[in-house]
């Protein structure tokens, strides 16, 4: 593959995820747009967004082996042509089932791009984790344009309907550049990239298998409920006004997207990943629970940065390579069974939220909480069952003195609010 094939590919890649972030969002940033135009409650707009989780769930596993297959040309096409579908069916229906499905397509769409293009990088060579975390800078870069670009539509009184139409002018001029890329071979082995974790015993590579199965839920159920809420709740429960409560998903964006940056040094320099996974998801955890347990725009603004410079910021993609490292030969299949999880989140996250949001959208918030312990709990496991003992208390004494500092602003904040 020469350079300049190298970069083509990889910045048409690097757009879809652009999209693909504003994709992420672009329902939950439009509910009550919406749900106007449709003429029903939030609550069911929220289970439409659900469908993009039916979409995934159906299709990860799917996709995954058809990857390892057929390529991942293939799959990078069929997901860009799918989100196409999805941005010009949405703001032109005013049937829900109809919503419904254009929704389920968007998760079509996710799956198809995920099962082709992470493989994609770590067949291209180099340094593959460090790669595959930029795609998360690309999606950060969507979330942040779309919330800014929905608060100008708003502001002018324009319709909701020019954000979709944006994205889909993207993805249209991206798939000229995509369809004149090579793609490397598919299922090319590369030893240095595996050879870490070849060495590990059964029961524990079963171990991390498995909790890192379960965090590819609970990292995307975070970010979910997060994005989904953040804003409705800063307006209803926290008071701040419309462009404050868009704003601060947009510096939660801002956040992941220097939290990426920082990643990529970080791996650049060979920083352990599974450190990087314990550290960052411990520091995520204090953030969520300071923008749940404050009203100062200043301290919720700080949290929603750092929240989305921890939680955002690359975790997910990292404990998908640890992952790879562990089954080299079949990156598609692992690669749609880690996503799976992942759309499970997608699916159930919205419905729960909509039933929670009935008794209070705190209640809401707080359950993002208890799904960012949780994760927290299992890259802990994940590091315990790929570290040796003398590494990983390093690791652990290094969190533990995280939650010690962290402690106090939290307790702070919710002294001054009361």
């Amino acid at each position: 593959m020469t350079k300049s094939n190298r970069r083509r590919l990889s910045m048409a890649l690097y757009l879809n995820y652009l999209v693909h972030g504003i994709g992420l969002i672009i329902l939950t940033q439009n509910m009550q747009a919406l749900g106007g135009f449709w003429h029903v409650p939030i609550a069911t707009v929220s289970y439409v967004i659900s469908g993009i989780g039916i979409g995934k769930l159906i299709a990860y596993f799917l996709f995954g082996y058809l990857s390892d297959r057929f390529g991942r040309q293939k799959l990078v096409l069929t997901g860009t042509l799918s989100y196409m579908v999805f941005f010009i069916g949405i703001p032109f229906t005013h049937n829900i089932a109809i919503a419904y499905l254009f929704a389920i397509v968007a998760g079509v769409a996710n799956s198809a791009l995920d099962s082709g293009t992470y493989p994609t990088f770590v067949e291209m060579g180099g340094n593959s984790s460090a790669s595959n975390v930029f795609i998360k800078a690309f999606m950060s870069l969507g979330e942040f344009i779309l919330p800014l670009f929905i608060a100008t539509l708003e502001a002018h009184q324009l319709w909701f309907g020019w954000s979709f139409i944006g994205a889909l002018l993207v993805l249209i001029g991206n798939l000229f550049v995509l369809r004149g890329a090579e793609f490397p071979d598919r299922n090319r082995a590369d030893e240095e990239f595996s050879e870490e974790h070849q060495s590990l015993s059964k029961i524990r590579r079963v171990i991390a298998t498995v909790a890192l199965a379960l965090y590819g839920y609970t990292t995307m159920a975070i970010m979910i409920l997060f994005t989904q809420w953040i804003s409705m709740f800063a307006t209803n429960d926290l008071g701040y006004s419309s462009l404050i409560s868009h704003g601060l998903l947009s510096l939660y964006s801002i956040g992941s997207i220097s939290g990426v940056i920082v990643t990529f040094i970080l791996l650049k320099l060979n920083f352990t990943e599974t450190k990087l996974l314990v550290v960052a998801n411990t520091i995520s955890l204090i953030a969520i629970l300071t923008v749940t347990h404050t009203s100062t725009v200043i301290v919720t603004s700080i949290a929603c940065f750092i929240f989305g410079f921890t939680a955002a910021g690359g975790v997910m993609q990292i404990a998908l390579n640890v992952l790879l490292k562990m089954f080299p030969e079949h990156k598609g299949v692992i690669t749609g069974t880690y996503f799976t999880f992942g759309s499970i989140a997608t699916f159930t996250i919205p419905i729960a939220t909509g039933l929670l949001s009935k008794t209070s959208i705190q209640s809401v918030m707080n359950f993002d909480v208890l799904i960012g312990l949780v994760g927290t709990g299992l890259v802990v496991v994940t590091a315990l069952a790929i570290s040796n003992g003398n590494a990983f208390a390093h690791a652990g004494q290094s969190m533990m003195a995280l939650l010690h500092v962290g402690a106090a602003p939290v307790s702070q904040g919710r002294s001054k609010d009361e």
